[in-house]
């Protein structure tokens, strides 16, 4: 058995996040991951410029400018044969006023890597077996995966950063199939002719995507596709994976994107995962005194490429007032004024994000809806630019706007 002051659970952006800020403020933290990094995820990696406030006070700001892709200032619009630009919007006063995109596998080992030099104690690779107690007083079963053993974690907080896909550790439910299940894919390729710092958004019927330049030059295509409209393209491609399925059918849809890939190289295998379920879940489990960061508490659509932004900061928020409270006032009921507060707070950054990644998904996914924007974005661009920015990609919470260094955090009255 050993004894912690949090246990985390999951070591993506979300969990790694709150681990270095727990143990920036001298907390004791247990990270568990069930995977071996590194490990390639399917992500579109982009990081947007609101973030980097949040980078350099965990003190990986400077390896991520480093060895991110080129600045991000610019947006695109493919559907069907046609294509409009727009700026994207810069944070104001900032060394480093726009996103960049860094591939998961790297960004990942960034932040475990940080938040080892902090002695957080990693269990990697161990699986959550089994959850008992509530707030103050959680005991954790946890699994080796490389060989028989078993170990308990014992903490007054909890927090689930395991992302959309183990959900609930002890009780797993598959919902039922649905012709409009969702299912993401990406790929890299080498000698792409897409222009650096330009984030092209794909409409195509029954599905989605995305293009970026990130790290290396290399360019990462991701996007989501309907069951049904998957299972006809891989009729129509006998012999292919899902994913080359997936690329033909893009192919056919967009003439930007063909031209985009007309000499590129696809480097390594096509990634798969499905179905996705955008919304959102919960911030908080009053029930016993759980919390919730990242995809375990929302997902949006990825249209809009805020995954890692909101992992990331709905981290910020949570730790923000757990540091405030206090490591040694981990009481249930101070447990419970934060969930409350977090609660809050989480709705007010992020729900509007997620409504508006929802309602962009549905249009792109009918490009004969799409269309009939064409003209009024032809005629006035800067709508483009305004979506992007009622997506998060120039919004700084105002948490964020004088980040501190590690353990010189704002009081709970100034976090709100």
């Amino acid at each position: 058995m050993a004894e912690y002051d949090a246990v985390i659970v999951g070591a993506g952006p979300a969990g790694s996040t709150a681990a270095i800020l727990l143990a920036s403020a001298k907390w004791s933290v247990a990270l568990v991951e069930k995977q071996t990094f590194p490990r390639r995820k399917v992500c579109g990696a982009c990081i947007a410029a609101s973030n980097l406030p949040i980078l350099a006070a965990l003190g990986i700001g400077d390896a991520f400018v480093r060895l991110a892709g080129p600045e991000l200032r610019g947006v695109a619009l493919y559907c069907g044969d046609g294509l409009l630009h727009a700026p994207l919007p810069a944070v104001p006063n900032t060394p480093h006023p726009w996103g960049r995109a860094l591939e998961r596998d790297t960004f990942d080992r960034l932040l475990l890597e940080r938040a080892r030099e902090l002695e957080v104690t990693i269990w990697q690779p161990w699986s959550m077996r089994a959850i008992d107690g509530s707030a103050g007083a959680f005991r954790c079963q946890i699994e080796a995966r490389t060989a028989p053993a078993l170990e308990e974690l014992r903490a007054p907080v909890l927090i689930m950063a395991n992302g959309s896909w183990d959900g609930d550790v002890e009780n797993k439910r598959h919902a039922p199939r649905k012709s409009s299940d969702l299912f993401a894919f990406k790929a890299n390729f080498s000698d792409a002719r897409l222009a650096p710092g330009l984030l092209p958004v794909i409409s195509f019927a029954g599905g989605y995507g995305g293009l970026v330049i990130a790290d290396d030059g290399q360019l990462t295509l991701a996007g989501c596709i309907r069951r049904d409209f998957l299972k006809a393209c891989r009729v129509a491609a006998p012999g292919h994976t899902a994913g080359e399925a997936f690329e033909m059918y893009l192919r056919n849809q967009s003439r930007s994107l063909r031209n985009a890939l007309w000499d590129a190289r696809r480097e390594g295998r096509w990634l798969g995962i499905g179905p996705i379920r955008p919304g959102i879940r919960a911030t908080w489990r009053r029930a016993d005194g759980r919390f919730m960061i990242g995809n375990a508490a929302a997902e949006a659509h990825p249209i809009i490429g805020e995954g890692i932004s909101m992992a990331m900061q709905s981290a910020w928020l949570l730790c923000a007032r757990l540091i405030a409270a206090g490591r040694s006032n981990a009481s249930p009921g101070t447990l419970l004024r934060v969930g409350a507060d977090y609660t809050r707070e989480w709705r007010r950054a992020f729900a509007s994000r997620i409504y508006l990644a929802a309602a962009l998904a549905q249009l792109a996914m009918r490009p004969w809806l799409a269309s009939t924007a064409w003209p009024v974005l032809t005629r006035a661009p800067q709508l483009m630019t305004a979506l992007a920015s009622g997506a998060g990609k120039a919004r700084v919470l105002p948490t964020f706007l004088g980040a501190a260094p590690p353990g010189g955090f704002l009081s709970l009255g100034e976090a709100n």
